[in-house]
């Protein structure tokens, strides 16, 4: 999707787009933190997206070898830095939507969020990225259940992908009287769950970085940036 968007060949706007609609809450939620209001970070939002646009920035990205997630940070940040450009974006972002962005949404997830002085804001930026992308897999996960008419069996599982919150977990007996299997196929149906999520967040990260030697770099990243938020920022 990034290489799409990059390209500039038709259709390059409607790729573009979609990278936006997925991760536009953590460049949000880093506008946020610098004090803006609720207004302005919604104007800001929208005027950082159509910069990209018109700037064609995006080339940038394969031209240094960086990763979509950095490279919009740093971009983030210089347009922030700049007063007059910031006037300009506050006017095109709250008059154009490039995107249509679920920003009741995002003051809530904002809100909830826990104190978190002893991160860097570019840290707590990488883990919301991180989170967006790890719920990204689960919705696609969770489709792919559904499109297989396996709604129920994904519903009863799905707590067994994050490990946060293991310890509420019902047991492996428990699930199989829901699920009216075994105990030995309910370990089967989880191995055969996290494999699948593994295998779909691995995708979602080789759709946002150029080169595909980046992925293990960027997993270990935005593994590190979780750890590091130790559960203070919410999905």
């Amino acid at each position: 999707m990034l290489l799409s968007a990059q390209s500039q060949a038709p259709g390059y706007k409607e790729a573009l787009a979609e990278l936006c609609k997925l991760y536009w809450y953590p460049l949000y939620g880093h506008i946020r933190r610098y004090g803006f209001s609720v207004h302005d970070a919604q104007d800001l939002t929208q005027g950082f997206f159509l910069d990209i646009l018109e700037r064609k920035s995006l080339s940038r990205v394969e031209q240094q070898k960086a990763k979509f997630r950095s490279f919009l940070l740093a971009s983030l940040q210089n347009f922030l830095s700049n007063e007059a450009r910031r006037a300009r974006s506050l006017k095109r972002g709250g008059q154009v939507e490039f995107v249509r962005l679920d920003l009741g949404d995002a003051e809530e997830r904002y809100g909830q969020e826990q104190a978190t002085a002893t991160l860097t804001p570019e840290k707590i930026f990488d883990a919301r990225w991180a989170l967006t992308l790890l719920g990204e897999a689960k919705n696609r996960l969770r489709q792919e259940y559904r499109d297989s008419a396996k709604a129920a069996t994904f519903e009863a599982l799905k707590g067994f992908l994050d490990p946060v919150g293991a310890n509420e977990l019902p047991s492996y007996k428990e699930v199989a009287e829901q699920l009216k299997v075994s105990v030995a196929a309910v370990k089967t149906l989880i191995h055969r769950l996290r494999k699948r999520n593994a295998a779909l967040v691995r995708e979602e990260i080789m759709r946002t970085v150029s080169d595909p030697a980046d992925i293990e770099a960027e997993s270990r990243e935005l593994c590190e940036a979780l750890i590091a938020t130790e559960g203070r920022i919410q999905p």
